[in-house]
């Protein structure tokens, strides 16, 4: 019951680089699938922009078979998806970094939260395109 494995221990500076590496990485795919929904709800919404456009010029563009739409869409899904590698790899790194110990432990959650919020807000995001594609 009094072993010494169980009193929490000061981390060193080699382990605090690695965490804080760790944390980076998590920011930077999270980043990254942000930027993959953004852009894809742009290229989405690109056709819609012509489409617009066309109204006020007087010569007409030329029949579009509407890939913008889906090809945003997919761009959207796959950022939600980079966003929920990333919060699995992280967890990965917590149950590696930590063994023996709850990856879900301290304030984990709420950093793996973050993820999955985004993933679920880019699923909202494709449905809304597909819904309202004009």
């Amino acid at each position: 019951m009094n072993d010494p494995r169980d009193i929490p221990t000061r981390p060193t500076p080699d382990q605090l680089r690695t965490w804080f590496a760790g944390e980076r990485t998590l920011l930077a795919w999270i980043r990254t699938g942000i930027a993959m929904m953004g852009f894809g709800f742009l290229v989405a919404r690109f056709g819609l922009f012509l489409r617009e456009f066309a109204l006020i010029q007087p010569a007409p563009l030329p029949h579009s078979p509407g890939w913008s739409v889906w090809i945003g869409v997919a761009m959207v899904l796959l950022g939600a998806g980079v966003n929920v590698a990333a919060g699995a790899m992280h967890l990965q790194f917590l149950r590696e970094f930590r063994p023996g110990v709850p990856a879900l432990s301290g304030r984990s959650w709420l950093t793996l939260t973050l993820p999955v919020l985004l993933a679920v807000l880019g699923i909202g995001m494709a449905a809304y395109l597909v819904e309202f594609r004009g």
